[in-house]
């Protein structure tokens, strides 16, 4: 008898083959067989002709803390995402001296960098570690629900190894180097996928200096990354980079990936339309190094950089304005009784635009035709004529009018959507193109990150319930592709051959998915982090059950509080039967 037998389901299988009706078996967590089952089951599920899909596989994530005290990772199972991958952009909380300060600085740059709230961290993370080996025993002791991989972070390394140096982005010696060096090797050792690093100025601290390791000589860079080559290429070797000499940035990485026969993995992204030709310049340097025998991965978003405004998140158009200083200190209630009052909302309209000079902020603060409201269901491609200064003009009000009255609507958590960077066209095609391109991998959900303006970690199911079924400003993306995209490409560009695919032997991660009723729920600020931190939440339809291990973690979206979650340790090799 098989532990779970789930019957009658249309099965894609995450190969990208087309899809088929059938069943599926588990057995000790493995898949025991698919398409005809003989036999029976412990538990059996009817799926009454559902999408059974292998569990979604996030590779970019920032749940370092977090994983430390959530069995889900939320909102990571409300998603289906069965496997996430931590210790992106060069971000993290081991190594760390254990002093105060040297926690409060990983704290700090956490905060800043990533929008996490420094009070929830400072509860949250109980520093059960110094070295990166002890921090990866303190994740593996923590029941958990999904599965969990850890990166070793270039800002934990540098600090850890060179003090104030290294915050201070001093130039390494040799020696600050090989101390890095072996720290890297000793994660990789004990079951790090990577090792990750920032070269990007966005990612700046509260001082407005970069995050440690952003100006890395290539000595530095190198020598780090010369101990895969030691490990016989075992590990990935990660980064973010705004690509400002971006020949020279990946020319490095070239040598790098060739020398070590390692794979490197990088954030593909543009800001304006005018670098549009320079991503695609990147991709047709990536095709000729492979091709050369480098191993380059371009990681990509399905949407655009964007950021949600709210009344309770980071930032709104009015966060800047005299009037609403005092409100932006209370809390939910306060601060909507105050909205609420008529001459409250005279005043703050009645004010003029507090613009900055810079291009950024002025937008949130007054670039109405760059504004949209999300919506329900949310529209993450919104038209021209969608945008608020659009709405207000058919209103016959003015754009703060239109702005404020709308964000008062949902008890006051209505959001307004900023696609900031990658939206020069007014529409996803950058997105889908860079999507469609044989080298990328989809990525950059951020999961777990800036929480008071972002919840990408739904990009999953948009992109089954839109990219696939409702798009109507372009062409929409076959299901099979898709699933394949966020389950075998991204399990294996992080070194994980045991998941990602419907196939005997392989774990047995699922979403058993309503395909015609997936739906996005819109995006609202919750107060749920330790010490009542706040984060943008987002929630979905139409999950039946996610499955991890052959447990049944969600419900219905609702968590049975099984732990079947473990911390992957090193890369993961196909099962015997699933190779042969």
């Amino acid at each position: 008898m098989y532990d779970l037998v789930i019957h009658n389901a249309t099965i894609v299988d995450g190969t990208g083959s087309p899809a088929f009706t059938g069943s599926l078996a588990v057995q000790d967590g493995r898949i025991a067989a698919v398409g005809e089952v003989h036999g029976s089951g412990a538990r059996e599920i009817d799926a009454q002709g559902k999408l059974l899909t292998p569990g979604w596989v996030d590779v970019h994530s920032h749940m370092d803390g977090q994983a430390t005290w959530d069995p889900l990772c939320s909102p990571a199972a409300n998603h289906g995402i069965t496997t996430l991958v931590m210790g992106n952009c060069g971000i993290g909380f081991a190594p760390c001296k254990p002093n105060d300060e040297a926690h409060d600085r990983l704290i700090a740059v956490v905060e800043d960098v990533e929008d996490i709230p420094g009070a929830a961290l400072h509860e949250g993370v109980k520093w059960d570690w110094e070295s990166f080996p002890e921090y990866l025993d303190a994740v593996e002791k923590f029941p958990r629900a999904i599965d969990v991989g850890a990166q070793v972070p270039h800002c934990a390394v540098r600090t850890y190894v060179m003090g104030e140096r290294g915050s201070n982005n001093e130039q390494a010696t040799p020696e600050d180097v090989a101390r890095m060096a072996g720290i890297v090797k000793e994660g990789f050792e004990v079951g790090a996928l990577g090792f990750t690093t920032s070269r990007t100025e966005l990612h700046t601290t509260r001082e407005g200096g970069a995050m440690p390791g952003t100006y890395a000589d290539e000595s530095e860079l190198l020598g780090i990354g010369s101990v895969i080559g030691e490990l016989d290429g075992k590990g990935i070797y990660g980064l973010v980079s705004d690509f400002k000499d971006w020949e020279k940035e990946m020319d490095w990485m070239k040598r790098l990936s060739v020398q070590n026969r390692c794979q490197i993995n990088f954030v593909l992204f543009f800001r304006e339309e005018g670098d549009w030709d320079r991503v695609l310049k990147q991709l047709d340097y990536v095709r000729r190094a492979n091709a050369e025998g480098a191993r380059l991965v371009p990681h990509v978003g399905a949407r655009p950089v964007n950021i949600l405004l709210s009344w309770d998140g980071t930032v709104n158009p009015f966060s800047f304005h005299t009037n609403y200083a005092p409100l932006s200190v209370m809390s939910h209630a306060q601060r909507l009784a105050e909205l609420r009052k008529p001459e409250v909302r005279a005043a703050i309209l009645a004010e003029p635009l507090p613009l900055m000079g810079d291009e950024f902020m002025d937008t949130i603060i007054g670039g109405y035709d760059k504004l949209y409201e999300l919506g329900n269901p949310p529209n993450y491609e919104p038209a021209p004529e969608d945008s608020i200064a659009v709405k207000a003009a058919q209103s016959g009000v003015s754009p703060q009018q239109y702005c404020y009255d709308l964000m008062m609507k949902n008890d006051g958590r209505n959001v307004v959507y900023f696609p900031c960077f990658g939206y020069g066209a007014n529409d996803l095609s950058r997105q889908v193109a860079l999507l469609e391109d044989e080298s990328t991998v989809l990525s950059l959900a951020d999961t777990g990150a800036h929480c008071g303006v972002l919840c990408d970690a739904s990009v999953p199911t948009q992109m089954l319930s839109y990219y696939v079924r409702d798009r109507q400003r372009g062409h929409r993306f076959r299901l099979e592709q898709v699933v394949k995209m966020q389950t075998h490409d991204t399990a294996r560009c992080v070194g994980l051959e045991d998941r990602g695919t419907l196939e005997v032997g392989m774990k047995a991660d699922l979403n058993l998915i309503d395909y015609e009723q997936l739906q996005l729920e819109p995006p609202c600020i919750v107060f749920d982090l330790p010490a009542g931190g706040r984060r943008m939440f987002q929630g979905a339809r139409g999950y039946i059950a996610t499955i991890v291990a052959g447990e049944i973690i969600m419900d219905n979206g609702k968590y049975t509080g099984a732990v079947p979650g473990k911390l992957i340790r090193g890369s993961q090799g196909a099962p015997e039967v699933a190779r042969g």
